[in-house]
């Protein structure tokens, strides 16, 4: 790295509702700052206003401890982005905003896909360390992969690569939000198995709640949570097909269910590839923390230093102080 850059970069990681940020320095360490709301209720420019005050909160602080302002921004946004622009978000409504109006004047920046910013975390410092091709699928609200080619991040040719979520498993199914029917997360999605098991049978329930149930033998449970299971091993197996992937990484709440979802899933996805050996599947080593990394990453890669993160503990990294 040069050693004429100031020694750390700010990392916002923004989502529907809140944002999570923090500094990240040369070497790894990382002080975590206690989420904002993004203020989605008050319209797209409340947002875009929030998350410069933030930026320009974390840069003071940065200046504080360090005595310089920070050598860059990174920033992992929802919807429709390339490096300088966020395109579109559905959630948040904004449209064509440049990077520019994130950030303090003169500091560089780059703006990164939300999952596949935690796909890259995930490649260079967590559970795909060792992998140059796989896929991280973090299920939580929704479903998005992050396609992983070479080491980097693949997002197609308009920036709509991984919408795994979104590739029907049922063609005569639910119909998606999407406006399609049968979708994987229609299905699978944390927020899915919740709602599909109150509509079944009028319980409230969170998905973790529903796997605990499934656990105790409740027969609604078991079959919400069964196709849930079946669905992922639907899109898996094509995935499989079509990528050959050296590993599969799930990251997300319903994740944390460990072997209760990983052991089904690896069942199904073998059942489903007879004539070939399945992928490893494996739990994401950074949870909520990647989209954060991931965008200290491309904090540093906007001041020309495409190679950081290489040498970071992962332990460090997820014991980070928070302020």
């Amino acid at each position: 790295m040069r050693e004429d850059l100031p020694g750390y970069v700010v990392a916002l990681d923004v989502g529907g509702t809140a944002m999570k940020g923090g500094l990240v320095t040369r070497d790894g360490r990382v002080t975590a700052l206690e989420g904002r709301p993004t203020g989605r209720e008050n319209g797209p420019d409340a947002v875009v206003a929030a998350v410069r005050a933030y930026t320009g909160e974390l840069a003071d602080l940065g200046t504080s401890r360090f005595g310089t302002p920070p050598a860059g921004v990174g920033l992992a946004v929802p919807g429709f982005v390339t490096d300088t622009t966020a395109v579109y978000s559905a959630n948040i409504g904004w449209r064509d905003v440049p990077v520019s109006a994130f950030v303090p004047d003169g500091i560089p920046a780059m703006l990164g896909h939300d999952v596949r910013t935690g796909g890259l975390a995930e490649s260079v410092l967590g559970a795909g360390r060792d992998a140059d091709d796989f896929l991280f699928l973090p299920i939580g609200t929704g479903i998005a992969g992050a396609v992983v080619v070479n080491g980097e991040p693949y997002g197609g040719a308009r920036g709509w690569g991984g919408e795994i979520g979104h590739a029907p498993v049922w063609p005569s199914g639910e119909k998606c939000a999407c406006g399609q029917i049968g979708c994987l997360e229609t299905y699978a999605s944390a927020s899915a198995v919740a709602r599909r098991f109150e509509t079944r049978t009028g319980r409230t329930a969170t998905a973790k709640d529903v796997v605990s149930l499934a656990q105790a033998g409740d027969q609604d449970a078991r079959e919400v949570f069964g196709d849930a299971v079946e669905a992922l091993s639907i899109s898996l197996a094509s995935y499989v097909l079509l990528l050959d992937p050296s590993l599969i990484v799930l990251g997300g709440g319903l994740a944390e269910a460990g072997p209760v979802l990983f052991g089904p899933v690896e069942e199904g996805l073998a059942a489903r590839l007879a004539f070939r050996e399945p992928p490893p599947l494996r739990r994401a080593a950074l949870g909520m923390r990647a989209g954060m990394l991931g965008a200290a990453l491309l904090g540093w890669r906007a001041t020309g230093e495409p190679d950081a993160g290489r040498g970071w503990s992962l332990d460090v990294l997820r014991g980070g102080a928070v302020s």
